[in-house]
């Protein structure tokens, strides 16, 4: 299993939009085969700063939704909202490696 974790920092005023945008596209994505959990996390200190958090049955899986219309679509319209670049990370779930 994979864990994606993505961080992203948007202009202030338009984290609305993003958070709009997120709760259109949830159910979705959290239902885009592979799919095992989809949560999205703000930061405690800062109101425009979020991460996701999705664990993937594979990274094969992660690639097929990352080439998904879904995703392309969703990232276009995510995209134009950071106020930063953005930054992600794929790790191993800690039940691949027992």
């Amino acid at each position: 299993m994979i864990v994606r974790i993505v961080k992203m920092e948007f202009e202030q005023a338009k984290v609305d939009t993003f958070l709009a945008l997120f709760n259109s596209t949830r159910d979705k994505i959290a239902n885009f085969e592979g799919c095992l959990k989809l949560d999205l996390l703000p930061s405690a200190d800062m109101p425009n700063l979020f991460f996701t958090y999705s664990i993937w049955k594979s990274e094969e899986h992660l690639e097929i939704y990352r080439n998904s219309e879904l995703f392309k679509q969703t990232w276009a319209k995510t995209k134009v909202l950071f106020s930063n670049k953005p930054e992600a990370w794929s790790l191993l779930h800690p039940a691949t490696n027992t």
